[in-house]
């Protein structure tokens, strides 16, 4: 049996940290201890653990070694866990970093356990995991099982992402700006968190534009799925901000060697792993957001085989950003973790 593990969350007054709490006690991993750290401005708030409240400490560059740390997840920007992750490998933590800043970084495996789970091995290297955007995530473990079963070759993806993308402030902003609306003073409203009013709107960018008039967004998940795959797919993508709370979206096209049935893709989307198929379109059944919010799922429907080529499948996915996109596939590293190091 693993040992339980003593736990920091950097970052833990702010979305995925409070979410990566709430996931560890339903997954039942084993904690011995809870180290909440943030910022000194939130440093001395509370954070609630199975019915216990434990107190925010400042991250600073002593604190994994002051407190013994055993598994560190790092949530709270990427240029915290530039400048603090050594720290706490230097203390001896697994660190799992949900931000983007070591993910393409060579020897850092970026891992997705129903993807790659073998690669997390590679932790020694340099003491960290790194965990995929979000929207990789749950595209991956829909093109995984599809690819071993018929040669995936091109993906084409556009994303309907969430107002939880961009955390906390990005839902708060979104719920003032419908506010604004009722109040008849939208027109009045200033959008800070993202580029324009998201109310009533669809924003075609997420992240800044690179040379190539690809978003950043877009290419993390370009670079993401063909390293977390070990595969050099052709793929392209276009992100989208949706004005929904909570829990992304993608419209996902897939290109095969192989041609490809629909009736079997579906079979073997039902036996993956964290995937839940909900595709019966004469009864209007198909994902939707709301039925995925606050899940650890994969929700996909609409799959369907394209009309002029037969080795073409079309389909629709979606995802927790909070918890499959971010908190659940940390917690899950961390369980496969614990698995390859007790074997």
């Amino acid at each position: 049996m693993p040992k339980k593990q003593k736990i920091a969350i950097v970052g833990a007054t702010g979305a995925v940290g409070e979410e990566i709490l709430n996931v560890l006690d339903e997954l039942d991993f084993p904690v011995e201890s809870i180290l909440p750290l943030a910022s000194a401005k939130s440093a001395g708030s509370e954070v609630e653990f199975k019915g216990k409240f434990y107190k925010v400490k400042e991250l600073t560059d002593t604190v994994f070694k002051e407190n013994c740390v055993d598994i560190a997840f790092f949530s709270a920007g990427g240029s915290v866990s530039e400048k603090y992750a050594k720290f706490a490998v230097q203390a001896g933590a697994l660190v799992i970093d949900n931000t983007s800043h070591f993910r393409m970084q060579e020897d850092v495996p970026l891992v997705v356990p129903e993807c790659n789970s073998e690669d997390i091995k590679k932790w020694k290297k340099t003491g960290i995991v790194a965990n995929p955007n979000c929207s990789t995530i749950q595209m991956v473990q829909v093109l995984k099982p599809l690819d071993e079963a018929f040669d995936l070759k091109r993906v084409d993806v556009s994303t309907y992402q969430a107002a939880s993308g961009a955390g906390k402030e990005g839902m708060q902003e979104l719920v003032q700006a419908m506010q604004s609306f009722f109040a008849f003073k939208l027109d009045e409203f200033e959008a800070e968190v993202f580029p324009y009013t998201l109310a009533l709107n669809l924003i075609p960018q997420i992240d800044v534009f690179m040379d190539n008039d690809y978003t950043k967004e877009e290419l993390k998940m370009i670079n993401e799925t063909q390293k977390i795959l070990h595969k050099n797919l052709e793929i392209s993508a276009t992100c989208v901000r949706v004005p929904v709370l909570r829990s992304h979206s993608e419209a996902i096209t897939m290109h095969f060697k192989k041609e490809i049935d629909p009736k079997k893709a579906r079979e073997i989307l039902k036996k993956a792993p964290s995937i839940v198929v909900v595709d019966d379109t004469k009864n209007k059944k198909y994902p939707m957001p709301l039925m995925a919010s606050d899940t650890n799922e994969t929700y996909v429907g609409r799959i369907r085989a394209d009309m002029y080529d037969k080795t073409i499948l079309h389909l629709w996915c979606v995802a927790d950003q909070i918890r499959v996109g971010a908190a659940t596939n940390a917690v899950r590293i961390a369980q496969k973790w614990l698995q390859l190091e007790y074997k």
